[in-house]
């Protein structure tokens, strides 16, 4: 197996005695290479000064002024956004415990790219040296859209987002695609690889293409791989065990705890708790329920121990799945906080 996902940056993290992720400069030089920060031919004399600094102590303090100097206005903001980022990061003594503040209090103050990078180096990190490539595949939908397809027989596949969306600009061919399109040439459509049980280790050598669609109906390998994920990354953060199933339906009278696993789903299991109207078209969105179980009830809170929770995940109106993982960390009902 390769080291899969290189370019999120997971090998510039150093691991703890405690299996956790730490910073490094490396890390953080990292980000002042991107092209968001990386100077071009037309930067100015100040903003080369201050980039080389950085280069040289990533953690070093930057003063208001150094950065007002910088001629481009893009370029300061884009220094501002970093060193917000930077500072949120060197606040904690984890990548885990960064990760977890950034949805505490009156919400996310950073670029989504940063969140969804963030969350990407943990699932690998979670996934760790042996991965199954299947739960590499569907670990994406934690950290990046898919465009859900429902096809004739009812099989439910997730694509990546970005893929499609590229495919349907400009047909796999870049700006070529771009400008035959605007000629109205026909261009080919979107046919991706299904990633099964029998192909799956094929996805090492595609692993940063994004371009593989998986199933996720019930009772296929794809939706199995996600549960196995899901309990890895709450083991990983809160030191507990637990189980996920995929279920057709809830069916308890004494439903206590739910969590939705994307805002749609959410609003969805909120309106079903509340016996409030769901109607058609809403109900076509519900992609799956899960029901989770605790390992050592007393893991939950006293009130609860021994019942499920219950789970869902559902696409929007455009057809796209945005799962939310941190949903998974901040609402489950814990006996204690970790």
């Amino acid at each position: 197996m390769p080291d899969f996902w290189p370019a999120c940056g997971y090998r510039h993290l150093a691991v703890t005695g405690e299996h956790r992720l730490a910073v490094t400069d490396d890390f953080l030089r990292m980000y002042l290479l991107r092209p968001e920060l990386a100077p071009i031919a037309e930067s100015c004399d100040n903003e080369l000064r201050l980039h080389e600094a950085l280069l040289a102590e990533p953690r070093a303090a930057v003063p208001a002024p150094a950065i007002d100097a910088v001629a481009d206005a893009d370029v300061r903001d884009n220094f501002r956004i970093w060193l917000r980022f930077r500072d949120r990061l060197l606040a904690a003594d984890t990548l885990e415990a960064a990760y977890a503040r950034l949805f505490q209090g009156a919400g996310v103050d950073v670029a989504p790219l940063f969140v969804h990078q963030l969350t990407q180096i943990l699932c690998r990190h979670v996934l760790g040296a042996a991965a199954d490539p299947l739960e590499a595949r569907v670990a994406e939908c934690l950290f990046r859209a898919q465009r859900i397809s429902v096809l004739g027989d009812g099989a439910v596949m997730a694509a990546d987002d970005e893929t499609v969306e590229r495919f349907a600009t400009d047909g796999g061919f870049g700006a070529i695609g771009e400008l035959l399109q605007k000629q109205r040439t026909p261009l080919r459509t979107v046919d991706l690889d299904v990633l099964s049980r029998d192909n799956a280790d094929s996805y090492w050598a595609r692993d940063e293409r994004f371009d593989t669609a998986v199933s996720l109906n019930r009772g296929q390998p794809a939706l199995d791989a996600l549960c196995r994920v899901l309990e890895r990354w709450v083991a990983h953060f809160h030191s507990v065990r637990i189980a996920i199933r995929p279920q057709q339906a809830i069916d308890d009278k004494k439903w206590v705890w739910h969590i939705g696993l994307d805002a749609e789903a959410s609003g969805i299991l909120n309106d079903l708790y509340n016996e409030a109207d769901v109607d058609e078209e809403r109900s076509r969105r519900l992609l799956c329920l899960f029901q989770l179980d605790f390992a050592d009830p007393a893991d939950m809170r006293p009130q609860l121990r021994g019942r499920p929770v219950y789970l869902a995940m559902a696409m929007d109106g455009g057809q796209r799945l945005r799962l939310k993982p941190q949903n998974l960390l901040l609402n489950l009902p814990l006996a204690r906080a970790s």
